[in-house]
């Protein structure tokens, strides 16, 4: 067997993500679309399937990996459910070619997805859809990190199809006007129920978040 070869090593932040629950999907060649739909909403770098459902992507920031994960739930909710893990740490590329990579920044993304499926397990952590995770203790805080995943991932399982709506009009920057006439209803109704479901914080909260280095 040939040896593989090196080629280079950086830290960087791997994504990892799957569809929850996708062998109960009805239609999988449709579920495997609209997924592959979702993920070429990702501006930079787009996520790419691996094997069945799970995708993999690698990014500069933890920030611009949690952006890339948001911009894929939010193509996706309601409809079909997809949760991530981020880890931090160094990636080796190990065929140019091929693009097969290694090393401890896909690890810590794989036990952060897999902490993210076991906590959603549970009734207290039901909304939970991201976690985070570094090698060593180069990188951003997990803790701080994490706590405010906890608290967007809660509001974000927390708003109803419309609100979603709303919510991608706001980071696509659409006035309330426009949402307004988009949905059918006054711009007093927008306000309030931005407010009320704090889709502004949401807006805010991500734009904190893809700053993260």
């Amino acid at each position: 067997m040939a040896e593989v070869k090196v080629i280079a090593s950086s830290c960087r932040a791997a994504l990892i993500g799957d569809v929850v629950d996708s062998r109960h999907a009805a239609d999988r060649a449709d579920l495997h679309r609209r997924v592959t739909d979702a993920l070429g909403a990702v501006a930079a770098d787009p996520p790419a399937f691996t094997v069945g459902d799970e995708f993999q992507g690698s990014y500069p920031s933890v920030g611009a990996a949690i952006d890339a994960a948001l911009t894929v739930r939010l193509a996706l909710d309601p409809d079909i459910d997809v949760r991530f893990g981020i880890g931090w740490g160094e990636m080796t590329v190990l065929d140019s070619d091929t693009g097969i990579q290694d090393g401890p920044g896909w690890w810590s993304a794989r036990e952060a997805i897999e902490w993210t499926a076991a906590a959603q397990q549970q009734p207290a952590l039901a909304t939970v859809r991201t976690a985070y995770r570094r090698h060593g203790d180069a990188g951003p805080d997990p803790d701080a990190v994490n706590a405010a995943l906890l608290c967007r991932d809660h509001l974000l399982g927390s708003i109803d199809a419309r609100s979603l709506r709303l919510l991608r009009g706001l980071l696509d920057h659409k006035t309330k006007k426009e949402l307004a006439a988009m949905e059918g209803i006054s711009a007093s109704a927008v306000s309030q129920r931005t407010a009320r479901d704090g889709l502004d914080l949401l807006v805010l909260a991500s734009e904190q978040l893809r700053a993260v280095r």
